[in-house]
């Protein structure tokens, strides 16, 4: 692992003064700090991935969307069964997953 990307992701984290950074930027800096300290990140980048899956530019592209919100449960379902927010995030990922999947059934 790269030491200068981590500690670079870490401060524009920390200079983006918000809970959760969001759109590509979270992406890209919660997907490499989560490699780093998942317990830590890992709820916040499957937050980011099931809201990125909602953008309207993969809203339209069903393979896209359900890559995305698979990686979202797969990093939800590695979180230790006592985080807080694992619960939360894996029943979000997998609501989206179903609410995908029920389109693509339906055809909306």
């Amino acid at each position: 692992m790269d030491q200068d990307m981590v500690m670079r992701a870490t401060v524009q984290l920390l200079s983006a003064n918000r809970r959760v950074v969001r759109g590509a930027e979270g992406l890209r800096i919660y997907r490499l700090l989560t490699q780093v300290a998942p317990e830590v990140y890992g709820s916040k980048l499957a937050y980011v991935l099931v809201e990125a899956s909602a953008l309207s530019l993969v809203r339209e592209l069903p393979v896209q969307r359900l890559a995305l919100l698979d990686e979202a449960v797969a990093v939800a379902s590695a979180l230790d069964t006592g985080n807080p927010y694992r619960a939360k995030v894996l029943a979000m990922a997998f609501a989206a997953r179903r609410e995908l999947e029920g389109r693509q059934i339906h055809g909306v």
